[in-house]
């Protein structure tokens, strides 16, 4: 400990003054919680955008493993959290900041953040949330009636029925799939007889009293890495989330998707959940759901559709038809950290028949009684914030309309971008966007041309070099800090499936506008032409078609 550094001690009036008095408007929280409540925007301009510090000396202010012996003041620790902490933060609503799918809060989403800690509320029990768990229990209705939009008489009997959930509100999509494929399996597998069900008896003597070899779960070649999560959670193994290959738009063939059910029959393999992605991370791209949901039907499989992303795509009159066939899912996932834009931590999982998530209840005598409200007994975490706080006031404050046009803005400035790339010499567009994602890289003319009519063998070894001067010119953007793209790795069919390494840019801030999109591009091209590293890996390329 630093000689001029206040010592503190440890006392039962200091702990006592940390829960009940609040720090005075002039000290170090106090003026940071000023500025949060009077300029949001402005703050976070001021204070996240950073100055690039390699990770590894990022580190070295967190490299004691010791908790301190004697307690910190307040105004040190958080002038600490300014310092090494939000300065190196990552200003995701930056509106040049088009990498992942995160974005700017709507200003209220801080106060009612501020109110939802203060009340401390654990939804996984009405003792210990009240109000909450009504309020909870609406928003996952709201949510069931934009995928499935039943009459008013279903909610009214459904929404706060004491023995069913239409739904499971939880911390993001990764839960939320695993919520959905954790019910299919057990309905897949049911009781019956001697046989008291999966929670009770376990997977093996379920398989063995249904007489299969095996479960399955079918989903395309882009579905989200929390599918195989959940295939691990759920004891059938990552090998039996059977990726199905996709055409040249991205979306999953059904042709083979309807043969490798059948072949799997034939296995004697159960295949319990296919799974559809409206929006898919990589690209945006949205399965054939009605063919999907036939395919399903026909053969008793359940079917969910991961739509994380896409999902609020159903606000909208006009793009709402590319998500035609979602309202036949068994099941339907939603994150709301994404495009209904509250702060990080909100999934939700529907479920189209209200007794879905019966074969997944639980309850306990001290806490998630049998009769019960609590909703704590159909999800798979136990306690739970009251996240559902602000996505109830997010739909009440923005309201459909409102999101209508948050939707439709994002959808046709990715589509406006596209059209930048696509009049640009020097780069591709790699997947046209459905939704508000899509693919580029950086390819010079005289490359791009040569690498048209170059054979198989040589466009694989070009491609290889532009792969790394893409991964150089995202990395050194990045590091620039004006703006950031984030990037991935596709198999294109116009390269015949070799991979390919793509910038991938995700439209979904409002405060994002063609101008920065320009600007973007126009700081990549700078760093082809100005870097030498990535001027040297553009010229082995050029020297690919002269050594042929």
């Amino acid at each position: 400990m630093s000689d001029d550094k206040k010592l503190a001690r440890a006392s039962l009036d200091s702990l006592y003054r940390i829960f009940t008095v609040p720090e005075a408007p002039d000290s170090t929280l106090g003026r940071i919680d000023q500025s949060l409540s009077q300029d949001l925007a402005g703050f976070l301009q001021q204070h996240i955008v950073a100055s690039e510090r390699d990770l590894a000396d990022i580190e070295s202010d967190f490299d004691s493993a010791a908790i301190p012996e004697h307690p910190t003041f307040v105004s040190e620790q958080i002038q600490f959290v300014m310092d090494k902490l939000v300065a190196q933060s990552v200003h995701i609503s930056a509106p040049s900041f088009v990498g992942h799918m995160a974005s700017a809060l709507p200003y209220f989403m801080l106060p009612l953040s501020r109110i939802m800690m203060a009340l401390n509320q654990n939804l996984v029990k009405v003792e210990t949330s009240k109000a909450f768990t009504p309020m909870e229990r609406q928003v996952v209705g709201m949510i069931h009636k934009l995928v499935y939009d039943n009459d008013e008489a279903f909610y009214e009997h459904w929404m706060h029925d004491r023995a069913h959930a239409l739904g499971s509100f939880c911390s993001g999509g990764t839960i939320a799939n695993l919520t959905a494929l954790w019910a299919a399996r057990n309905n897949a597998l049911p009781p019956g007889g001697d046989f008291r069900g999966l929670g009770q008896d376990g997977l093996l003597a379920g398989m063995q009293h249904h007489g299969y070899q095996g479960l399955a779960i079918l989903v395309s070649e882009r579905g989200h890495y929390s599918l195989g999560k959940a295939a691990d959670i759920l004891g059938i193994g990552r090998r039996s989330l059977i990726a199905i290959p996709t055409d040249n738009r991205n979306k999953v063939r059904t042709d083979l998707l309807a043969s490798k059910c059948d072949e799997l029959k034939r296995q004697n393999i159960r295949v319990m959940a296919i799974v559809g992605i409206a929006g898919a991370s990589e690209t945006g791209s949205v399965d054939p759901l009605d063919t999907m949901a036939d395919i399903a039907a026909e053969r008793g499989i359940h079917f969910h559709v991961d739509s994380a992303w896409g999902g609020p795509t159903l606000f909208s009159s006009t793009h709402r038809h590319l998500l035609k066939g979602i309202e036949r899912a068994d099941s339907v996932t939603l994150d709301a950290h994404k495009q209904l834009y509250v702060p990080m931590g909100a999934g939700i999982a529907v479920f189209r028949d209200p007794k879905t998530l019966t074969s997944v209840e639980h309850h306990a005598e001290y806490i998630i009684r049998k009769g019960s409200k609590d909703l704590g007994s159909h999800t798979v975490e136990g306690s739970r914030p009251g996240m559902a706080i602000l996505v109830h006031s997010g739909l009440h404050i923005i309201g459909r309309q409102g999101y209508e046009l948050l939707i439709d803005q994002g959808i046709e400035k990715a589509r406006a971008f596209a059209q930048m790339i696509r009049e640009s010499d020097d780069f591709e567009l790699v997947s046209e966007p459905e939704l508000n994602i899509l693919t580029y890289r950086y390819v010079p003319a005289d490359i791009a041309q040569a690498l048209a009519q170059a054979p198989e063998s040589l466009q694989r070894a070009v491609n290889e070099e532009l792969n790394k001067a893409t991964k150089r010119i995202q990395k050194i953007q990045r590091g620039l800090g004006k703006s950031f793209v984030s990037r991935t790795r596709l198999n294109p069919a116009l390269y015949d499936g070799d991979d390919i390494i793509v910038f991938r840019a995700v439209l979904a801030n409002p405060l994002t506008n063609t101008e920065i999109l320009s600007d973007l591009l126009e700081e990549q091209r700078q760093i082809a032409a100005t870097r030498d590293d990535v001027k040297t890996i553009l010229g082995l390329a050029r020297a690919c078609f002269r050594s042929c």
